[in-house]
């Protein structure tokens, strides 16, 4: 066994796939900051301090209660967690927006337009900065563009996505244990695959060694979060 306690070729396909996963886009000015809420509280401050930095007025937080978060946040959604840790960092409430219905990625992006068209904010967007974790940054920006109206269209709407900014071997920690992420990032390549087809993100390629590394993962018992 590795020192993470995995078989080296267990930890070696789920880096592989762990960085197929990741974009490595560059924040610059926008619109506003859209964190796509989880169980990684990291994903929070990031979002937190690029809006410190200046980068964007606007702060979103979307997420309600998922399968993954289900009782981990005392009640309150995901976006509301998200949004205290905003705050306490320094975040103003009056730069926070909320929404706390959705429960997967497309809702995320769904449920973010319509309530920033309900509160008039939308013709003032012109440009996000998309937070996720960083094993969900492909399938996040696969999703934007599909289900964002006007995404596919640059002058409509321009984007990147970033996470917290963290190699695989420095990820998985208390609150994501490695075993935890290994499933998710499984099932999440595996949804990159499918989804295109079911009219959920658009279509990407996967490079045949990142799909192997993921065949190995589930021949290996890595399949509590296929789709």
């Amino acid at each position: 066994m590795s020192q993470t306690g995995l078989a080296p070729s267990i930890d070696t396909d789920a880096s592989l796939i762990y960085n197929y996963h990741r974009l490595h886009h560059q924040p610059s000015p926008a619109s506003a900051i859209f964190c796509l809420c989880s169980l990684d509280t990291r994903v929070a401050v990031r979002a937190a301090n690029l809006y410190l930095s200046g980068l964007a007025p606007i702060l979103i937080f979307s997420g309600g209660v998922g399968s993954l978060t289900a009782g981990r946040y005392h009640g309150v959604s995901e976006a509301e967690a998200f949004a205290t840790i905003a705050r306490d960092m320094g975040v103003p409430d009056k730069a926070i927006v909320v929404e706390p219905r959705s429960t997967n990625t497309g809702e995320n992006v769904r449920f973010t337009y319509m309530l920033l068209e309900k509160q008039g904010l939308l013709e003032d967007i012109k440009s996000f900065i998309l937070v996720q974790k960083p094993y969900m940054e492909r399938r996040t920006y696969a999703t934007f563009l599909k289900q964002w109206p006007g995404a596919e269209i640059e002058e409509k709407v321009k984007f990147s996505v970033t996470s917290p900014e963290l190699e695989w071997d420095q990820y998985p920690d208390k609150e994501n244990p490695r075993e935890l992420v290994i499933n998710v990032m499984v099932g999440d390549l595996v949804r990159i695959r499918d989804y295109p087809a079911k009219g959920f993100q658009i279509s990407q390629e996967i490079p045949p060694k990142v799909w192997a590394a993921s065949e190995r993962l589930i021949h290996a018992g890595y399949t509590e979060h296929l789709p």
